[in-house]
């Protein structure tokens, strides 16, 4: 076996051992690489489970506190009836007074008011008229305040809706309808 020019080895038996050992840090080296690319992969899993774990949380979080608010808007409209009746007074009224500071930390608030343009999104149309008084459709009752959350609805206010006056259209006269009639009848009044 000629001497190895490469490793400068002279000896065939060190030639084999070199030969080998450069066979076995290949080896370890490609054994290296692969468990590195399943610690990573492991590693960028366990960062998408924790954000989604993390999200989740946040949203039950949320969700939960949102059917709390739910049930709570039925409080709301008492509260709301007792206030337009003029029944809102003592211990009461400091706790409706309470209940709306909670709900306002809370990021919830009221909406629909006279006067408000209807907006599909926001309102529940219950009522319905026509006013030469209004531009837009118009809110110009509400049964029931609707309650949003930031930017999500809660629920929608109930509300009756006037459109604009549309133009009134003359009522076709019978004299218009049947032309052939209009002059072959000529009648005297009766004196």
């Amino acid at each position: 076996v000629p001497p190895s020019a490469a490793t400068g080895v002279t000896d065939p038996g060190e030639a084999v051992a070199a030969e080998e050992h450069a066979s076995n840090v290949a080896d370890v080296a490609k054994k290296l690489a692969e468990r590195t690319e399943d610690l990573q992969r492991v590693s960028a899993e366990y960062a998408n489970y924790r954000r989604r774990v993390d999200r989740d949380r946040v949203l039950i979080g949320e969700l939960a506190q949102e059917r709390l608010i739910l049930d709570l808007l039925a409080v709301l409209d008492d509260i709301d009836r007792a206030r337009d009746h003029g029944d809102l007074t003592g211990a009461f009224k400091s706790t409706a007074e309470q209940l709306g500071t909670v709900l306002d930390r809370a990021g919830v608030s009221a909406f629909g008011e006279v006067g408000d343009p209807f907006a599909p999104a926001l309102h529940e149309a219950v009522l319905h008229a026509e006013s030469p008084d209004v531009d837009v459709p118009t809110c110009t009752h509400v049964m029931r305040r609707g309650y949003r959350r930031g930017q999500r609805v809660l629920r929608a206010a109930m509300v009756g809706v006037a459109d604009p006056a549309g133009p009134t259209e003359p009522v076709p006269s019978q004299a218009s309808e049947h032309p052939a009639r209009e002059s072959t009848v000529d009648v005297e009044a009766p004196e």
